[in-house]
């Protein structure tokens, strides 16, 4: 009895100890053969970067002349929300109109900025309903009222088709 006492407290404080462990994820680009930051300015093109490293995480939304390679670790322990360890962002730009790298850019999380969200809402037009309107609504909307016989769906005020 008292073997078996031990045993589901070991067990359960095993189970808590694991619950409490980080598990680490790993998104994004994946550095396998050469890195995004080895691409030499001047010299490599765009096919030469996409032959070497790949299609880009992300391209610039205005003029698609720079490409972005992002990766990104994060660990989660148990319930609380995921935390990230460590972010590379490698910016390629190339020339403008050419193929010719123009600038290689690195990025960490240390250079990213919080953005501070406005909490206010912008109201929305109309009228809200009341609660009694809401309840009579969804009473008609179900069918427990007769339907109206003086018009069918397709006409608009005159006598049924």
């Amino acid at each position: 009895m008292l073997r078996k006492a031990v045993a589901a407290i070991l067990s359960v404080s095993l189970l808590a100890i694991c619950a409490c462990t980080p598990v680490a994820s790993y998104q994004g680009f994946q550095v396998i053969d050469q890195a995004p930051a080895d691409v030499k300015v001047g010299t490599d093109t765009r096919s030469t970067v996409l032959s070497r490293l790949g299609t880009p995480t992300a391209k610039s939304a205005i003029d698609n002349e720079t490409w972005f390679y992002i990766s990104q670790l994060s660990s989660k322990t148990g319930f609380y929300q995921p935390r990230v360890n460590r972010r590379d962002v490698v910016a390629i730009a190339f020339t403008k109109g050419g193929d010719q790298v123009s600038a290689v850019n690195t990025y960490s999380l240390k250079d990213g900025r919080v953005i501070a969200y406005n909490g206010r809402e912008t109201p929305t037009r109309g009228r809200e309903l009341t609660v009694l309107e809401q309840l009579l609504g969804s009473i008609s909307a179900a069918g427990a009222l007769p339907p109206n016989q003086d018009q069918t769906p397709n006409s608009h005020g005159g006598a049924p088709h």
